[in-house]
């Protein structure tokens, strides 16, 4: 994919499988609601999360975000590189409320649930990943030849 088809890509899907190195050694994979803020790709947690523990331990990260239900369909992108943790209240709140407009409209960050974000951020922190490396395939693209 071009600069600008990952760009639309990563705004218009909504699914980011995420990867830290666990406490064994073996990946540590979950998916993720997620955002584009500040052209990378970032997330909120849980600050006792155990992908916290992993990223403080080893900050590598891969992302995964893929689309597509038949062969022809397949489109996909591989995030390869290091997270930064964000422990600012004011930026963990505002990646809070980005993923909750994306995922949930307007109502959430209204006057009604803006309390309950405010809550969620002091117990959250944000991912932001620091992408080394883009591996990204687009199987629209070859039209039926494999």
């Amino acid at each position: 994919m071009t600069d600008s088809e990952i760009a639309a890509y990563l705004e218009e899907q909504t699914i980011l499988n995420i990867a830290s190195i666990g406490p064994t050694g073996h990946p540590h994979m979950v998916a993720m609601w997620y955002v584009v803020m500040d052209e990378k790709v970032t997330f909120w947690t849980f600050g006792k999360s155990q992908k916290i523990v992993n990223l403080r331990r080893d900050n590598k990260i891969t992302g995964l975000v893929e689309s597509g239900d038949t062969y022809d369909q397949l489109k996909g992108l591989e995030l390869v590189g290091s997270a930064t943790i964000v422990d600012d209240y004011d930026t963990v709140l505002a990646i809070g409320k980005a993923v909750g407009l994306k995922y949930n409209g307007d109502g959430a960050i209204s006057d009604a649930a803006l309390p309950f974000l405010e809550a969620q951020a002091k117990k959250r922190l944000g991912i932001q990943i620091n992408v080394e490396q883009i591996v990204s395939w687009d199987h629209t693209k070859i039209g039926g030849g494999y």
